[in-house]
């Protein structure tokens, strides 16, 4: 009775902690929205907000981390909770990372409307790109939450697209600049904002990746879509 008392509580520590992390990636899914909201509309107070709601996300990082010491340090857990104890270490790394990208592009869109540095193009590449990118933080989690290897696929597979977006709005940004020197420092901006975005959907792409690790125990880290999809479709 008591190995099974530890092992409940053990249980419900980890669910703890593994809600937490869910709550901390739908923060910093509201913090990408906002931050290209701020873009699109020019809302300074928005923008404000991204900016400083950045330290509710490094403050889930660093107590959620703290719960993950504890909790390695009281239970040593092995094998699959081991597992998800790294797992959840390496996840809000790349959720607090993303943060960081929601605000500079938050940073960047308010020095782009304040010194009014907008170029005369429309930016439905980078919101469509960031559309990509927001839902890849989802589906990521949601993998993360459901244990689900196929989801994680798809997130790999939607990488590709975030940096075929970016190359085409870098692409567009140096013809400007070609032909109106005059559009380089809005052009720059843009640049930035692009990159942040195309920096997103590599830190969801990592969170895919240790979900992997997690079901699995397989590290497919550094190898290419096609050998992903190959090894999340085995069945063991």
């Amino acid at each position: 009775m008591g190995n099974e008392h530890i092992s409940k509580k053990f249980d419900a520590e980890l669910e703890a902690v593994r809600s937490r992390v869910l709550q901390m990636g739908g923060l910093v899914e509201q913090q990408i929205a906002r931050a290209m909201d701020c873009l699109a509309l020019g809302d300074m107070a928005l923008a404000d907000q991204v900016i400083a709601d950045d330290h509710r996300v490094n403050a889930l990082e660093v107590g959620i981390d703290e719960d993950c010491v504890h909790i390695i340090a009281k239970r040593q857990p092995a094998a699959g909770d081991l597992r998800m104890v790294i797992a959840i270490i390496k996840t809000i790394t790349d959720l607090e990372r993303i943060g960081d990208e929601a605000q500079k592009i938050a940073r960047m869109a308010k020095l782009i409307h304040e010194q009014d540095r907008r170029l005369s193009t429309r930016f439905s590449e980078l919101r469509y790109a960031s559309n990509v990118a927001i839902d890849m933080v989802k589906t990521a989690l949601d993998a993360f939450a459901r244990l689900d290897v196929s989801a994680a696929a798809k997130v790999v597979k939607q990488d590709q697209i975030v940096d075929e977006q970016f190359r085409g709005v870098m692409r567009q940004l140096v013809t400007f600049m070609m032909e109106d020197p005059r559009t380089i420092s809005a052009a720059i901006d843009i640049l930035f904002i692009a990159k942040a975005i195309e920096r997103i959907g590599d830190h969801a792409k990592n969170m895919s990746e240790y979900v992997v690790y997690l079901v699995k125990g397989k590290d497919v880290r550094h190898i290419s879509p096609e050998e992903f999809e190959r090894e999340t479709s085995k069945t063991d």
